[in-house]
């Protein structure tokens, strides 16, 4: 146990997979990059890990007040997210590809704009709301620590995983480019994680 959190190995994990997901905050990192370097790709970064802590602690205050209030209620909340998970991952796995989003990136103020687009996905919440039950664990919970650690590991392996992202966008552009399928099969393996994942939580309680 460590800090009140479940399994913190499968936890660091989870965020490592979920960072892979297609989505406007990697096609905003990769076109950032594209048009001011590696310095703009990391301040989108920043905006992006900005943006994401913001949103967390919003779904923070939602699951610490039903551990709080309705302790027996939060074993439900726990089972609707590992549902949520699997829900999901088949979405990802049975949507029809299409083309990616269209993201108007400006050149200059790239933490700002970057920041300004995970802000505006509110999706964010409700998987925040899901994804925290589910490593908590109610009888060592340490309370704002607990959510604090977990939001630190979010934000570090975020900042992580955009300088990898940065890093070969910037130098491997024009390959990166000729792969438009990479960003589908990338899809599926998510969505193929995020079942197994929400099955294992589930049957594991």
């Amino acid at each position: 146990m460590f800090f009140g959190i479940a399994d913190y190995p499968a936890f660091a994990l989870a965020i490592l997979i979920f960072l892979l997901i297609p989505g406007p905050g990697n096609l905003a990192l990769v076109t950032s990059t594209g048009k001011g370097g590696i310095r703009a790709g990391l301040a989108a970064g920043m905006g992006i890990i900005l943006g994401d802590q913001v949103l967390l602690w919003l779904a923070v205050a939602g699951v610490a007040a039903v551990l709080t209030t309705y302790p027996a209620a939060f074993v439900a909340v726990q089972w609707l997210g590992a549902a949520y998970l699997v829900w999901l991952g088949w979405r990802m796995l049975s949507a029809e590809p299409g083309a990616p989003p269209v993201l108007n990136i400006k050149t200059g103020h790239y933490l700002r704009q970057a920041m300004a687009i995970t802000l505006l996905n509110p999706k964010a919440v409700v998987f925040y709301m899901a994804f925290f039950p589910l490593f908590v664990d109610p009888a060592h919970h340490q309370g704002l620590l607990t959510f604090a650690v977990m939001a630190l590991t979010i934000a570090t392996l975020g900042f992580a995983y955009c300088l990898v992202l940065v890093t070969l966008t910037h130098t491997l552009a024009e390959r990166l480019r000729a792969m438009p399928r990479l960003g589908r099969t990338l899809e599926r393996l998510v969505g193929i994680f995020l079942i197994g994942f929400g099955i294992k939580l589930a049957v594991s309680r």
